[in-house]
């Protein structure tokens, strides 16, 4: 297959400058020879120097700003590999390394990832190009790195033409979780996602939701901005300000951009909790920024400095205010110490990092510590070859001690291992001696199955390349006068959550919510927010829930309404209360006095029963209608006052349906007899023909009262049966619900009611036309009394009925019941009841039979007749001028004469005495 060959550009910066970029082998920061090589990519310089001499030329400058953590994490791999070679994890094979330095910079990287992928064994360092990598065997077999995503993000684009693994200990983007654009990176700390999910999480525990965010403007700082924007909308936290940062410290806006960001901070001044989503380097120049300017602030950091010695050692970093950040979770990393003190031991010919190291030492070791620092990280590759040679070497072993970040040392560690673990299982069947054993994207395979033992853990890649470790929260505390980076707590990434080892830091996680960092007030149980004109949504006015509506939790977006009608609560209110439930109970003062009238009415019927049975054959009980009628009448007037006791008390079905139907037919029945009594009544003394024969055909007593009574219990039955009554709760009055009955047809109810209204008018009507009769004797007259009573009673009831609502509203229709029983039962009996008892010399039969002529005499006398024909059969009557026509002269079939005043005298017969006295019993 036909290939071109792409040399690795290496230029010369100049002849006699040691770092200079001579040859392929120059470019290489750290190696050491093995079967098997593994790449490195770390930003060991923090940028790259540019000059102006021939700006326009593909020059590989050197490099400035010696970072001591990130050469911690190249010494973290060499130790790995050498821990893995003199294990038996790899019997008979060794492993190599290729470490370069990316001085944070794409375009060096990218030089170097170039490396990789050249052939092995070839002397040019050429890259073969080729339609088919499956066979190609390049010089390194798996690449750990890079320190920054911005830089795996190209790195890895360049490393999946041969689908070459790589893993990196320190790129969180999310975007790297994307195995469609990213398939062969893997690394071992989780993603950004769960970083910015942990922000949030703290953000929201701690009650702030008005912040600010501070990130680098690259690939890194955006990926990271966004993901954290997501987070942050989606748990109502509002991002107040953005600012960007440029990239790399030669840009020439940078100091201007700091500034600027920094007076944004003062700005904001209900903003006191602020993101960083910076480098090291970044965040070193914003804060001794914002020392000057005397921000002080709640710092939230991120994995890329959240354990950053240098940082921590900045003088008056305590002004600054809270730092609280989220690390890589550490383990065990002793043997990482054990050597770091022999490595003053270690050879330097192959190591340019370290021999860099001990010249930094050289030069600066006359300084504090902070300022040792600071003069390491601002020597430059060129400052250091000018007179190296005059300098004594001294070694400082507390220096890279106190410098180690164990999050990215473990994370380095682990990249590793994962790498010696996939080379293992391919190494099981074939000869890795051999660099051409196997390839690449084989190694690639078995790499997503590895499984990794750690500090007595199992660690592996989930399905998108990454380990699902934990995350320290970690708190910079002054301890003895100085900035101590301390755990806090532990974030459990799976789980969402934050654990405490003991209650001192819990205790230490509270004293965070006493920062207040929101837009508005907190809104208070029983309030709500109400958006203002702000585009943000934290920014809001509280209100008052609105009555029947509630919050029980702080800054409530709205009020909840209660859940059903049975529940309330007033404006402000932080619970729904339960309605209370209102009846006419036994217990009420009203219903207990009613209920006292309704055993009144039955004993006064009882006793009307007792005084009518004792004088059975008295003239009154017979004129009453005998004592049967009397019986149902009675009983009639028992059951209206029984049917009072269903509308008391919790209404139910039953009752509700039984109530109205009982009282319906009762009264129909009692209004029914009476109307028996008062036909009777006025046909026994009715002198005209026609009416008395009219009256003849319409008294028939038991098919009347039957039918009347039926035609009722039918309406009752169909009400019943198509729109029966029903309990129904009334929700009218705010806080309380009436429990009453539904009488499920209005007509139904009112035809009932006029039904009994007719029988009552009729019965009225006939009642009023006999109101003449005898006086003593006179039921007519009181029963227009009683039908004027139960008129009067349910005319009133009507709009009463239809105004009144509430417990109350059964006591009304109980009330017209009682006036109007009262009413009938009074009326129909006490006068009877007080002839029996105080005049018991009119109830007689002579007394009754002389009130009765006396009656027909009067009647007779205004009555203008041409004969009278006193005939038993038809109860006749007709009242005797003469005295010998009076009954007591008792004159058998004589003649008598009758004179009108103003007419002719007119003759006739005498009633028998015997039928004169059917003619009364009768009556």
């Amino acid at each position: 297959m036909a290939f071109v060959s792409f040399l690795i550009p290496c230029f010369v910066i100049g002849t006699d400058i040691a770092f200079s970029c001579q040859n392929a082998a120059d470019f290489v920061g750290a190696s050491s020879p093995g079967d098997i090589v593994i790449g490195g990519l770390f930003a060991v310089h923090s940028e790259m120097l540019h000059t102006e001499e021939d700006p326009i030329k593909p020059v590989i400058q050197n490099c400035a700003g010696f970072e001591v953590q990130v050469f911690l994490q190249t010494l973290a791999m060499i130790h790995a590999i050498e821990t893995v070679n003199n294990s038996t994890l790899l019997p008979g094979v060794t492993l190599g390394y290729e470490i370069y330095d990316t001085c944070a910079e794409v375009t060096k990287a990218m030089a170097s990832a170039l490396r990789f992928l050249s052939k092995f064994n070839s002397s040019e360092g050429a890259v073969e190009f080729k339609c088919n990598y499956s066979d190609y065997i390049p010089r390194i077999k798996a690449v750990t790195g890079a320190s920054y995503s911005e830089v795996s993000m190209a790195v890895s684009r360049l490393l999946a033409l041969q689908l070459i693994p790589q893993v990196s200990p320190a790129s969180s983007a999310e975007i790297l979780s994307d195995k469609i654009r990213f398939p062969s990176f893997f690394r071992t700390i989780p993603s950004d996602f769960h970083q910015t999910r942990a922000m949030t999480h703290l953000i929201c525990e701690s009650g702030w939701n008005w912040i600010g965010v501070i990130a680098t403007d690259d690939d890194n700082g955006r990926f990271a901005l966004e993901s954290f924007g997501v987070q942050a909308m989606a748990n109502n936290v509002c991002i107040a300000f953005k600012e960007m940062l440029p990239a790399y410290l030669s840009d020439s806006t940078f100091h201007t951009k700091v500034d600027h960001a920094v007076e944004r901070i003062v700005k904001e001044t209900r903003v006191n909790v602020i993101v960083v989503f910076m480098r090291q380097f970044h965040v070193l120049k914003l804060f001794e920024k914002a020392i000057e300017r005397n921000v002080n602030k709640i710092w939230i950091a991120s994995d890329n400095w959240s354990a950053a010695v240098k940082i921590s050692t900045i003088p008056n970093i305590r002004q600054l205010g809270t730092i609280v950040g989220f690390g890589f979770k550490s383990g065990d990393i002793s043997s990482f110490q054990d050597f770091l003190r022999n490595l003053p031991e270690k050879p330097i010919e192959n190591n340019k990092f370290l021999r860099e190291y001990i010249m930094l030492l050289s030069v600066c070791a006359h300084l504090e510590y902070h300022d040792f620092q600071t003069c390491i990280s601002n020597q430059s590759q060129d400052d250091l070859l000018e007179d190296v040679e005059n300098k004594h070497q001294i070694w400082r072993d507390d220096f890279l001690n106190a410098n180690i970040e164990p999050g990215f040392i473990q994370s380095t560690i682990l990249a590793v291992y994962a790498i010696a673990h996939a080379i293992k299982g391919q190494c099981k069947t074939r000869n890795c001696k051999d660099p051409s054993a196997f390839t690449p994207w084989e190694l690639l395979e078995e790499l997503k199955k590895v499984i990794i033992i750690y500090d007595d853990k199992e660690v592996k890649f989930d399905s998108n390349g990454d380990m699902s470790t934990s995350y320290d929260v970690l708190l910079w505390k002054e301890i003895d006068g100085h900035m101590e980076i301390t755990t806090m707590a532990e974030y459990d990434a799976e789980k969402g959550d934050f654990i405490f080892e003991d209650e001192e830091k819990k205790k230490d996680f509270l004293n965070l919510k006493k920062v207040q960092s929101t837009c508005s007030q907190h809104c208070r149980p029983g309030q709500m927010k109400k958006v203002t004109e702000s585009p943000h949504t934290c920014c809001y006015e509280c209100v008052y829930c609105p009555e029947n509506h509630y919050s029980n939790q702080t800054d409530m977006d709205y009020c909840y309404r209660c859940n059903n009608k049975t529940y309330w609560a007033p404006i402000n209110s932080t619970t729904c209360y339960k309605k209370t439930i209102y009846f006419l109970a036994w217990t009420d003062w009203f219903a207990i006095f009613l209920l006292l009238l309704s055993a009144f009415g039955v004993v006064l019927v009882l006793s009307i029963c007792v005084i009518f049975t004792k004088n059975l054959n008295t003239p009154v009980v017979k004129a009453s209608g005998g004592l049967t009628v009397c019986y149902i009448i009675l009983f009639s007037h028992f059951l209206i006052f029984l049917s009072t006791i269903f509308f008391i008390d919790v209404p139910t079905e039953f009752k509700c349906k039984t109530r109205q139907a009982l009282f319906g037919i009762s009264f129909t029945l009692c209004i029914s007899c009476i109307l028996i009594k008062s036909l009777k009544i006025l046909l026994a003394f009715s002198f005209d023909p026609k009416l008395q024969n009219f009256l003849k055909c319409m008294y028939k007593p038991i098919p009347t009262v039957v039918t009347c009574t039926g035609i009722q219990v039918i309406i009752c039955t169909f009400w019943l049966i198509f729109r029966t009554p029903f309990v129904t709760p009334n929700f009218s009055i705010p806080r309380s619900i009436i429990l009453e009955c539904n009488e499920g047809s209005i007509v139904a109810f009112g035809i009932m009611l006029g039904y009994i209204a007719a029988l009552a008018f009729i019965c009225f009507i006939f009642a009023f036309k006999g109101r003449k009769l005898p006086e003593n004797y006179n039921e007519a007259k009181f029963i227009t009394f009683g039908m004027l009573i139960y008129f009067i009673a349910w005319i009133v009831f009507i709009p009463v009925y239809a105004t009144t609502f509430g417990k109350y509203l059964p006591a009304v229709e109980i009330i017209v019941v009682l006036i109007s029983n009262y009413g009938i039962l009074c009326c129909t009996f006490l006068p009877k009841c007080y002839i029996i008892i105080y005049k018991q010399e009119t109830n007689t039969k002579s007394a009754f039979l002389k009130m009765v002529y006396k009656y027909s005499s009067k009647s007779a006398s205004s009555v203008a007749v041409s004969q009278v024909s006193l005939d038993s059969k038809s109860s006749s009557f007709r009242a005797p001028i003469s005295d010998s026509c009076k009954p007591d002269k008792n004159p058998v079939n004589g003649n008598c004469q009758f004179q009108v005043p103003g007419q002719p005298l007119i003759k006739g017969k005498v009633l028998p005495k015997n039928a004169t006295r059917k003619r009364v019993s009768s009556i």
